[in-house]
């Protein structure tokens, strides 16, 4: 099994060695990731290579997959897949397993809200987003020190400011939430990201009120030409 030496350094970052240990774990202490490393057994090149998929994302269902004409390696992967669905719902949880054949929305504005741009999920209440890339590139991250709100950077925010209408008042704080840029980031310098991997289960922290923790900043990869991703999130 890899894990990015930058995970192991992280002190934002805690493993674990089981599922249980996964849901168990209490954010607290600056710690806002926890994962769940793990080496799969399956085929899963040869599941994404069976999928007749359209550029963007698709969600599979399990019905789907078990459709598909696998040998038992392709056939394996997909019972590692319908078994990771299976335990969040057993959570109460609403996961989805999207095969990713790149984006239809641009993702090279640099001031894009999509999830290419390293960003925090939100929420009303307690609540954390689960993640796992089981075949293609995988979501990196970052510590918090080694970003700027995307809005307190000077010339990204006058570019913003102008976009809205050059009056710099409550009415565009309002509009800056309302268009999700206080939830994205920009690396400072000398930031290092860190690789999610392939096959780890993770779970991250949101923004919401009164959380213990800060949220963990993170991004899905920039679209590889060719290449389809199969991505659980929750």
């Amino acid at each position: 099994m890899v894990i990015d030496l930058r995970v192991l350094q992280n002190p934002q970052i805690h493993l674990v060695d089981s599922f249980e240990a996964l849901v168990g774990f209490r954010f607290e202490y600056g710690i806002n990731a926890v994962c769940w490393p793990r080496e799969l057994q399956g085929d899963f090149a040869e599941v994404v290579h069976s999928l007749d998929v359209p550029q963007g994302i698709t969600h599979l269902t399990p019905k789907r997959l078990h459709e598909l004409d696998l040998t038992p390696a392709g056939q394996k992967a997909v019972k590692v897949m319908v078994d990771d669905l299976d335990r969040l719902h057993e959570r109460h949880l609403l996961p989805t397993l999207d095969c990713v054949n790149g984006y239809t929305h641009e993702t090279q504005s640099p001031l894009r809200t999509d999830v290419c741009s390293f960003h925090a999920d939100s929420a009303t209440a307690e609540a954390d987003t689960w993640l796992c890339t089981y075949h293609g590139s995988s979501s990196e991250g970052l510590r918090n020190e080694e970003v700027i709100c995307r809005v307190d950077v000077p010339e990204t925010r006058q570019e913003l400011l102008r976009l809205y209408g050059d009056r710099d008042d409550e009415g565009f704080t309002e509009w800056l939430e309302d268009h999700f840029h206080t939830l994205h980031y920009s690396p400072l310098p000398a930031a290092m990201p860190f690789q999610f991997g392939t096959g780890n289960l993770w779970r991250i922290a949101l923004r919401y009120p009164d959380s213990p923790v800060p949220p963990c900043i993170h991004r899905a990869p920039d679209p590889v030409p060719g290449e389809k991703r199969l991505v659980l999130i929750s």
